[in-house]
C-alpha cells in the first residue's frame, strides 16, 4: 500500500513539474534561436562610435579624403537596418525550412548563417572592408528571422499541454536574455573598448557553436514526426525522452486525433491561409498581435530612456549601466510571465499588459511634458520607463508567440509563423524608419499614438481571442470556428448545418 502511495505521489510530482529533459531541450533550442535575435539587437549599440571611426579611416585610406557626415550616417544606418531586411527574409523561409528539415533540423541548419556572419564581421577590421559588416549584419538578420519563426514552433510542439505556455515562454526569456547579455558584454569592463569591437561583433558564433554541440542530443518535435513524417516509433521515443516514460500517453492520443484530422491535408502555403475562411480570425489575430508587438511604444521607451536617466541626474558615463537595468527588468518580467502563464492564462496576461501600457503612456506623456517643473518629476519618468517595460514583458512580449502556436494546427502552423514573422519584421523596419519623424513632430506626445494602439489591441483580444490555456490545438480550433459560426448563424437568423457538424465529437 505504501509503495502504491509513493508511486502516486511520484506521478503527481512529475505532472506538476516538467521533465528535466524537456527543460534542457528548451535551453538547447533557445541558446541558438531567439537568444541570437535579442543579442544582435543590443550588441550593435556599444561599438557605434568605434565602427564609425573605422568606416571614416577606411574611406580616408581608399579615397584620400574624409567621409562626409551624410555618407557616414547612411552607411551606419545601412549596417544597423540591414538586420531587419535579413530578418524578413529569414522569417519568410523559416516555415518552409521547418517543414522540409524538421523543427530541430531547421534550427541546426540556421547556425550556418550565424557562423558565417561572425567570421565576416570579425574579418572586417583586419581586411579593411566595412562592406563585410553590412553582409554580416544581413546574415545575422536571416539567422534571427529563422530562429524567431522556428524556435517557438518547436517549443510549442514538444511541450505537454499543461506546460505548453510555460515552455513556450522560453522564446521570450531567451530574447530578453539575449538583449541583457548584449548590453553587459558591451560594457567597457568587458568588450566595450575600441580595440575589442571586431571581437564583440564576432561573439554570435558562441551561441551557434553551443547549439550545434547540445541540440543534437534532443529529439525532433514529436508532432512533426507523427503528423508530417508518419513515424510513430520515433514519435513515441521522442515523447518518452521529453515527457518521461509514464507521462506521454495522453499527449500521444491528442496527437493521434490531430493526425487523423489532418489526413490527406498537405502543409499549407502562406497564401492558402489568406484564402481559407475558417482561419480568417486566427490569421487576423496573428497579424494584429505581431504588428502591435513592434508598434506599441516599447521602441519609444528605449529611445527616451537615456534622456530620462540624464534628467534624473545619472552621469553620462553611468547611463549604460542604467540601460543594462532596463534589460534586466525585461528579463525578469519574462521569467515572471513564464511562472504565471499557466495559472492566470494567456488572456489575462496580454490584456492586462496592454491595459497597463495604456496607463503608463498617459503617465509618461504627463511627466515628460512637465519634466522641468520640479526636481522630482524626472524620477516619476524613470518609474514610468521601468513600469512600461515590466508591463510589456508581462504581456505582449511573452504571450504573442505562444498564441501563434496555439491558434493553428500542424498543417497551418508553419505558414502562420511565416506570415506573423514577416509582419513582425516589416513592422520593426517601419517603426525604425517612421519613428524618428514621429518623435520630431510629436515629441513626448508620441505616446498618445501608442496609447491608442495599446487600447485597441486590448479591446480586440478581450472580444475576439478565446482562452487557450490547457486546451488541445484541435479544441482551440473548434472553439474559434464555433464562435464564428454562431455569429454567422445569428446574422442568417438560424442554425446552419455546419454548426451541428462541429458540435459532434471527433
Amino acid at each position: 500500500m505504501d509503495h502504491s502511495n509513493r508511486t502516486d505521489q511520484s506521478a503527481l510530482i512529475k505532472k506538476k513539474y516538467p521533465n528535466t529533459s524537456l527543460l534542457l531541450a528548451v535551453c538547447a533550442a533557445g541558446i541558438g534561436g531567439t537568444f541570437q535575435y535579442g543579442y544582435n539587437i543590443s550588441v550593435i549599440n556599444a561599438p557605434t562610435k568605434y565602427v564609425q571611426n573605422f568606416i571614416n579611416q577606411t574611406w580616408l585610406e581608399r579615397y584620400e579624403m574624409d567621409i562626409s557626415e551624410q555618407m557616414l550616417t547612411l552607411l551606419w544606418s545601412i549596417i544597423v537596418s540591414v538586420f531587419t531586411l535579413g530578418g524578413l527574409i529569414g522569417a519568410s523561409i523559416g516555415g518552409t525550412l521547418a517543414i522540409k528539415f524538421g523543427r530541430k533540423g531547421a534550427l541546426l541548419l540556421n547556425n550556418t548563417f550565424a557562423l558565417l556572419a561572425a567570421l565576416l564581421m570579425g574579418l572586417s577590421y583586419p581586411a579593411g572592408l566595412y562592406e563585410l559588416l553590412i553582409v554580416g549584419r544581413f546574415l545575422t538578420g536571416i539567422n534571427a528571422g529563422i530562429g524567431v519563426c522556428v524556435q517557438p514552433m518547436y517549443l510549442g510542439e514538444i511541450a505537454p499541454r499543461m506546460f505548453r505556455g510555460t515552455m513556450a515562454m522560453g522564446t521570450s526569456i531567451f530574447i530578453t536574455g539575449g538583449i541583457f547579455t548584449g548590453q553587459v558584454i558591451g560594457l567597457n569592463e568587458l568588450l566595450g573598448k575600441e580595440e575589442y569591437w571586431p571581437i564583440l561583433l564576432s561573439t554570435p558564433c558562441i551561441p551557434a557553436v553551443l547549439q550545434i554541440l547540445i541540440l543534437p542530443w534532443f529529439p525532433e518535435s514529436p508532432r512533426y514526426l507523427l503528423i508530417d513524417k508518419m513515424n510513430d516509433t520515433e514519435c513515441r521515443k521522442a515523447l518518452r525522452q521529453l515527457h518521461g516514460s509514464g507521462n506521454y500517453h495522453e499527449e500521444r492520443e491528442d496527437m493521434e486525433r490531430e493526425r487523423i484530422n489532418a489526413l490527406g491535408i498537405k502543409p499549407m502555403k502562406p497564401w492558402e491561409l489568406f484564402g481559407d475562411p475558417s482561419l480568417s480570425w486566427q490569421l487576423t489575430t496573428v497579424i494584429l498581435l505581431n504588428c502591435a508587438q513592434q508598434l506599441n511604444g516599447i521602441n519609444a521607451i528605449y529611445f527616451y530612456a537615456d534622456y530620462v536617466f540624464a534628467q534624473a541626474g545619472i552621469p553620462a558615463n553611468k547611463i549604460p549601466y542604467a540601460t543594462v537595468g532596463t534589460g534586466a527588468c525585461e528579463c525578469l518580467t519574462a521569467l515572471t510571465c513564464g511562472i504565471l502563464i499557466e495559472s492566470l492564462g494567456r488572456r489575462v496576461l496580454i490584456i492586462g499588459g496592454y491595459s497597463l501600457m495604456t496607463l503608463w503612456c498617459i503617465c509618461l506623456t504627463l511627466t515628460l511634458t512637465f519634466q522641468e517643473t520640479s526636481p522630482w518629476v524626472p524620477y516619476l519618468s524613470m518609474i514610468g520607463v521601468f513600469a512600461f517595460i515590466l508591463s510589456f514583458g508581462l504581456g505582449p512580449g511573452g504571450v504573442t508567440n505562444i498564441l501563434t502556436t496555439e491558434l493553428f494546427t500542424q498543417t497551418s502552423r508553419p505558414a502562420a509563423y511565416i506570415i506573423g514573422g514577416s509582419i513582425n519584421w516589416l513592422s520593426f523596419f517601419f517603426i525604425g524608419i517612421v519613428f524618428p519623424f514621429i518623435v520630431n513632430s510629436l515629441q513626448q506626445y508620441c505616446f498618445l499614438v501608442f496609447l491608442a494602439i495599446c487600447c485597441l489591441v486590448a479591446g480586440y483580444i478581450f472580444i475576439i481571442v478565446p482562452e487557450t490555456k490547457n486546451k488541445t490545438f484541435l479544441e482551440i480550433q473548434m472553439e474559434i470556428q464555433s464562435r464564428t459560426l454562431r455569429k454567422h448563424n445569428k446574422s442568417e437568423g438560424g442554425n446552419g448545418p455546419v454548426a451541428t457538424l462541429l458540435s459532434t465529437p471527433l
